[in-house]
């Protein structure tokens, strides 16, 4: 598989910022709480966030924050930031330097999966496309402890995401499309789950894990297409009619 061309510090402020802005338009934001955070490429330990205090659809690619793994603003600037926020995050990121991006949300649907003890199940192609791709990880409050933090880390492992019981979804991806798409993926799957669950009065309404295992790996194909690389530029066109100046 040929490598793909380093991105650029611009390129991934302006994807991190229209994130922002779709998660927005999506609702999934919960007024200034949640992070998405990406690494800061030719910089090794530094991470792009949101301004505290700041809205999802007030983030531009100029306003974004670099900090360390431990929340401290490391650009000069002297911005607010949200240290205790940036703890999962901060985590994840120094343990999996492969990826660009983290995300973590408290999105409606994904909030009430995740309260699920069954959590995610094949119900829908939605949920087949994250086949295998979630771990769990138990709640113990706020996720401030080193403890903890490390019992997060081991829990997520290689995979692509976790359900944070009572808590709510996160996901990592290779760049900030990917992990938008799983989390798009995440919330639809997670919706549909709970809709035919009511529908059908709790009974278990997923396809054998062999057809599940399958389908998924119809999705991946042989893996030189990562999810997000199709849908990205549509959704930047959609974050640029929408919600406008996040490129800023």
């Amino acid at each position: 598989m040929n490598p793909r061309p380093p991105r650029s510090e611009g390129e991934v402020r302006r994807d991190l910022a229209c994130a922002y802005r779709l998660a927005a338009l999506n609702g999934w934001d919960d007024t200034v709480y949640t992070h998405l955070s990406a690494s800061v490429p030719g910089q090794p330990g530094h991470y792009l966030i949101n301004r505290f205090g700041l809205l999802f659809d007030e983030v531009t690619a100029s306003n974004l924050v670099a900090v360390d793994t431990a929340g401290r603003v490391v650009d000069g600037t002297g911005a607010p930031v949200n240290p205790s926020g940036f703890a999962i995050h901060g985590a994840v990121h120094a343990a999996r330097p492969e990826v660009e991006c983290v995300i973590h949300l408290h999105s409606p649907w994904a909030v009430a999966l995740c309260a699920l003890p069954g959590g995610l199940e094949p119900t829908s192609q939605w949920a087949m496309r994250l086949h295998g791709r979630l771990g769990r990880h138990a709640y113990e409050g706020l996720a401030l402890g080193a403890d903890e933090q490390r019992r997060l880390v081991a829990a997520l492992g290689s995979l692509d995401g976790l359900l944070l019981e009572h808590h709510g979804p996160l996901v990592v991806g290779r760049t900030v499309a990917e992990a938008f798409m799983l989390m798009h993926l995440l919330e639809r799957a997670a919706r549909a789950q709970l809709r035919a669950l009511a529908a059908a009065g709790g009974a278990n309404l997923g396809v054998p894990a062999e057809l599940a295992r399958r389908t998924y790996s119809q999705w991946v194909g042989d893996g030189s297409e990562w999810d997000g690389d199709v849908e990205w530029p549509a959704l930047l066109r959609r974050a640029r009619r929408l919600s406008p100046g996040f490129e800023d």
